[in-house]
């Protein structure tokens, strides 16, 4: 039997539209558009009707930050089927579909990945006619602090953390500088727990705070890259972006030891 009843199926189908339509105005007229207000007038509802969905602009945007990401956490799992059974390829694959997602879809990335705290105007990110705005923004806040944390995870832990754990070569340990390790080791215990939280079980070999180093410095390099792409902010004219990012992923894969010798 069927515990859901037609008022919960009811609610998840407006939450679904809400959603929706906020995609929507995202990809359409930009971040800035997406206000409980212009939602409520593309459903034909009154705005304080979706608070009782919403607490706030924020915490909608979270919610869509969330969605974009486990669109592009299964995008690119996709990008790895049909892939043998080889590091090199299945990574770099993973970094290309980033790259190639975040190109095609400038505005969820930058919703997604490069909105510090708010909405990235310099506010708090809530709606400014948003009645309940001053009660609900601090909350708000600490919930995408959260959650940004957790969404960008999730998107490279599933798909790289079982080649970690299979090994993918016995490169030279980088040189870490000192002044790092003990930020390194707390890294290494929050990795340890999202990727159990993820089931992906990890050999201490390659698990070392030479391993999490290596991870930091080739999300740094792709993340970089890529946004500066995306936001056309290159210091200067860069006409073969796509041949700068083949090289730069040569060049991690013989640092990360996927080359086989």
């Amino acid at each position: 039997m069927n515990g859901v009843t037609r008022r919960e199926q009811l609610r998840a189908a407006t939450d679904l539209d809400i959603r929706g339509h906020a995609r929507e105005l995202l990809v359409r007229e930009g971040q800035e558009a997406v206000t409980l207000r212009a939602i409520a007038r593309e459903l034909g509802i009154t705005a304080p009707a979706l608070y009782r969905y919403y607490d706030s602009r924020e915490d909608l945007l979270n919610r869509l930050s969330e969605d974009i990401c486990d669109d592009l956490s299964a995008e690119l799992n996709e990008t790895m089927c049909g892939i043998e059974d080889d590091h090199l390829s299945k990574v770099f694959a993973v970094c290309r579909g980033f790259r190639s997602w975040a190109l095609a879809h400038p505005r969820e990335f930058t919703l997604a990945f490069a909105t510090p705290g708010g909405n990235g105007s310099g506010n708090t990110g809530t709606d400014a006619h948003d009645p309940d705005a001053t009660a609900t923004s601090e909350k708000s806040a600490t919930h995408k602090s959260a959650t940004h944390s957790d969404e960008l995870g999730s998107v490279f832990l599933g798909v790289v953390g079982p080649l970690m754990a299979e090994g993918a070569g016995n490169p030279s340990p980088p040189r870490i500088p000192e002044e790092l390790r003990a930020g390194l080791t707390d890294s290494q215990r929050d990795l340890a727990a999202a990727l159990n939280t993820h089931g992906i079980e990890m050999p201490p070999e390659a698990f070392s705070v030479e391993a999490v180093y290596m991870m930091l410095r080739w999300w740094a390099r792709l993340y970089g890259q890529v946004a500066l792409e995306v936001f056309g902010k290159f210091p200067f004219d860069v006409s073969h972006a796509d041949r700068l990012f083949e090289s730069m992923l040569e060049e991690l894969g013989r640092e990360a030891g996927l080359y086989r010798q």
